[in-house]
Order: structure tokens, then sequence, then C-alpha cells
């Protein structure tokens, strides 16, 4: 495990060597390829450039989850075109059966959540699913840059506080409580959920009432 630490360590020295060239737009171009199946420590390269420039993490944050958001298109495209065997041979007829079922009851969740997530999320296993699915590609786009921007938004804040070290500890915590992080979001979607579901409802209850008293006949 040291090694693979080690050798983690170095390709992300050399790739951050490489996008000084990029200048600012390094986040967005490492989102990018990360998102378009070239696998890139983005994580790692967000938390570095937030930490050397503090100022400017917004600004970072919304260049990589630009990048990550058009980064995969091409991947949609392939599963438009026929990506339903690609996505049946990566996974189990249940797991296909659930995530085309949590695509049909609430695609943007479905999508949105699994980008807030970091490594070992297969990530592009649900971007894949959503062309296999046919979600609409503005609601595509839209939840890909806001999973993302909520998940480089939580990196930038803890990075800022603790340093970029603190993206191997998440990542570490992460990969041994996948299933309580898994369970957290899936609460707070719910959460979410009910929270609008309830502000609707009093909006239509309102509503109701104010139809009802113009309706009734005014006295004298």
């Amino acid at each position: 495990m040291k090694a693979i630490g080690h050798i983690l360590a170095r390709y992300t020295a050399w790739i951050l060597g490489l996008l000084k060239t990029l200048g600012i737009w390094g986040a967005f171009v490492a989102a990018f390829a990360d998102s378009a199946l070239l696998g890139m420590p983005v994580d790692a390269i967000v938390a570095t450039y937030v930490y050397q420039d503090r100022k400017r993490f917004l600004f970072y944050v919304v260049m990589a989850s630009l990048g990550s958001a058009l980064g995969s298109i091409p991947l949609y495209i392939i599963g438009y075109l026929g990506g339903e065997k690609v996505l049946r041979k990566r996974i189990s007829e249940e797991r296909f059966q659930k995530i085309h079922q949590s695509f049909d009851q609430h695609e943007f969740w479905a999508l949105m959540f699994p980008g807030m997530l970091p490594p070992p999320m297969p990530f592009k296993i649900f971007v894949l699913g959503a062309a296999v699915f046919e979600m609409r590609f503005g609601h595509f786009l839209s939840a890909i840059f806001l999973g993302r921007f909520v998940r480089f938004l939580l990196l930038s804040g803890l990075t800022l506080y603790f340093g970029p070290q603190i993206v191997q500890l998440v990542g570490k915590l992460f990969r041994q409580h996948l299933y309580w992080a898994l369970a957290a979001l899936i609460g707070i979607g719910v959460l979410v959920w009910l929270i609008r579901r309830s502000r609707k409802t009093r909006r239509d209850v309102s509503r109701q009432a104010e139809k009802t008293g113009s309706s009734q006949p005014s006295s004298g």
C-alpha cells in the first residue's frame, strides 16, 4: 500500500507540474480530462490550486465543476448511442435494475448525489446510466455541475482550514466507511425532498385559501 501511495503521489506531482503551464485554467482541464475517461487526481489538483490561491477558491470550484460536466459529454454520447450493453457488462443485473429505478423515480438526484462523492464511487457508471435511461441533456449537465460544485466546495473549505493533506484523509475515511457515507447522503436527500414538499404543500394550501376567499360573495 505504501508503494501504491508513493506512486500516486509522484503521479499527482507530475500532473501538477504539467498543469502549471495552464495557469488558472488547470482545474478546468484536469476535471474535464478526469470525466472524459482519462483518470486524473482531480481532488488533489483542485485542493492544491485552492490552497495556493485562496482568494480565487470559488473560481476553481466553478471551473472544476464545469469541466466535470462538459467532460462527461463524450460518455453521455456513448451511452445514448448504445451504451446499455457496456453498462450491463460492468455491473450486475440487480444493480442495473436498481440504477434504472432510481433514474425513473428521481433522475436528477440519481446523478447529482453520486457526483458529490469522491472515489471509489464509480461515478462514470451513473453518467453512462443517465444516457442509457434517456435523462434529459440539460438536466444531465446541471446534475453533474451541482453535484461536483458541492463536492469541490466542501473540499475547498476543508483544504483552507486543514491544508491540502485533507484530501488523502477524506479519501481514506470514505473508502473505509462507504456505506455510512452513502446513508448520510441519502438521508440528506430525503430531508431536502421533505422540506421542498412541505413548502410546496403550504403554498398550495395558501393559494387554495386565497381562491376560496376571493370566490365568496361580499356581504352588504
